[in-house]
């Protein structure tokens, strides 16, 4: 039976409609395209027509790295792995499908591991994706070489969303979800949430259970109880 609507507050300015799109990335739930990521999407799109054969996605936690990481491993069969867990040994067998993901590349431990698999990736022409908060250039590398070819990688940085793209995705969340997101709902969540699409799912997801589990309307007071929660979650998924 379809759950019943929540109507929005009258007398406002009407919301800024985005072109937001959708792509599935292995199981895991769709990967929202918007302005603040969009040049990101659009250099995996390009592969295997990279520069180099190589690229860097860098951008906060919860931007969007990881996730649209695993969309290009789906086309490319790319191997995964963390920076830190990488030597030498593991070199030539993540380059086997000649592909490979190298995530958190400012925590690399091996420096001479990573220039290793810049060469041979250079050598038998496959294709390397890094990620990183920042962008290469501005890793803590000691080994020069290495350095120097970080330098040389694109770049291309999924931002935060900005309030109009945030705002948009969030009532998107909830029409998925037969909700419909009070003007007052959005503007104290905006203020108060962490930026990223990550969030913005966490946050639909948990206002949409417990409006079911207390019977109750989409409403600030129901928001602000969740963000509570919420808030404390993420401060202890930081430490």
């Amino acid at each position: 039976m379809p759950r019943k609507t929540h109507t929005t507050s009258k007398g406002r300015p009407p919301q800024l409609i985005l072109d937001l799109g959708f792509r599935p990335a292995l199981n895991r739930t769709d990967f929202i395209v918007a302005p603040c990521n969009a040049h990101a999407v659009a250099a995996i799109d390009r592969w295997p027509d990279w520069r180099g054969d190589m690229l860097c996605l860098s951008g906060s936690p919860g931007s969007g790295k990881s996730h649209l990481a695993q969309v290009w491993r789906q086309n490319s069969a790319a191997q995964l792995c963390r920076a830190q867990d990488l030597n030498q040994e593991r070199v030539p067998s993540l380059l086997s499908t000649g592909a490979v993901v190298i995530e958190d590349g400012e925590k690399i431990k091996d420096e001479n591991a990573l220039f290793h698999l810049f060469n041979l990736a250079f050598q038998e022409k496959a294709s390397l994706l890094l990620t990183g908060n920042e962008a290469p250039a501005r890793w803590a590398i000691n080994l020069p070489d290495l350095a120097s070819r970080l330098s040389s990688v694109p770049v291309f940085t999924l931002a935060p969303p900005d309030d109009d793209t945030l705002r948009a995705v969030l009532s998107k969340l909830f029409k998925d979800r037969q909700l419909e997101m009070p003007e007052s709902v959005g503007d104290f969540l905006l203020l108060r949430m962490e930026r990223s699409f990550a969030a913005a799912r966490d946050v639909v997801a948990a206002l949409d259970q417990a409006s079911l589990a207390q019977k109750r309307r989409l409403s600030v007071s129901l928001a602000r109880g969740v963000l509570v929660d919420i808030s404390a979650r993420w401060e202890a998924e930081r430490k």
